[in-house]
């Protein structure tokens, strides 16, 4: 079995031992008895002393010249993400969202305070038999996992009629300008 770094793993004669792997390695991988070391990129930044004012951290590798060339994408794709959440797209379908969440939210929360609210303050009005032995508080009960699925269809219904069309659309647009942008994958 092969491990990340290209070595092998497992229990026996392969280069798996410590000495083997270091050899012929730079210095970052000098041999301290009883400790394993691995290529990992991270590993020093989690030495002590990381990121305490004060202390100096690991040296700072320089950017490899192929980051430092897509940084200019990067940058020209991120302008492309802010001029699409200026833009009267992104905020309608925003708004769209905003409009619906939020009565939804508010008439939820009063409907389960108002369940809560009844069931310790009424009591009494709670175990009024409706049919049988089903009472008011079973009723109620029921009617919190009943309305906790109409409000997940009505949402789904909703961002299906209202949002998802105009959001697709902005989405391909974005792509797009990020392409052009020179910060996708063409």
């Amino acid at each position: 079995m092969q491990s990340s770094n290209g070595g092998a793993r497992g229990g026996g004669d392969g280069p798996e031992r410590s000495g083997e792997l270091r050899a012929g390695r730079g210095a970052e991988y000098a041999e301290v008895p009883g400790e394993v070391r691995y290529e990992d990129p991270w590993h020093d930044a989690l030495a002590s002393g990381w990121g305490e004012p004060g202390t100096p951290g690991p040296p700072m590798a320089e950017v490899p010249a192929a980051r430092r060339e897509g940084q200019d994408g990067a940058t020209a794709a991120a302008q492309v993400y802010l001029e699409v959440q200026r833009s009267a797209a992104f905020q309608e379908v925003r708004s769209r969202y905003r409009r619906f969440v939020g009565p939804a939210v508010a008439g939820f929360f009063l409907w389960y305070v108002g369940y809560v609210v009844a069931a310790t303050s009424a009591p009494g009005f709670m175990a009024r038999p409706v049919v049988g032995a089903v009472n008011v508080a079973l009723l109620a009960g029921l009617g919190q996992f009943l309305s906790t699925f109409l409000l997940t269809w009505a949402y789904a219904r909703h961002a299906r009629l209202r949002r998802d069309r105009a959001a697709l659309e902005l989405r391909w647009d974005t792509q797009e300008l990020t392409r052009g942008a020179g910060g996708g994958v063409s």
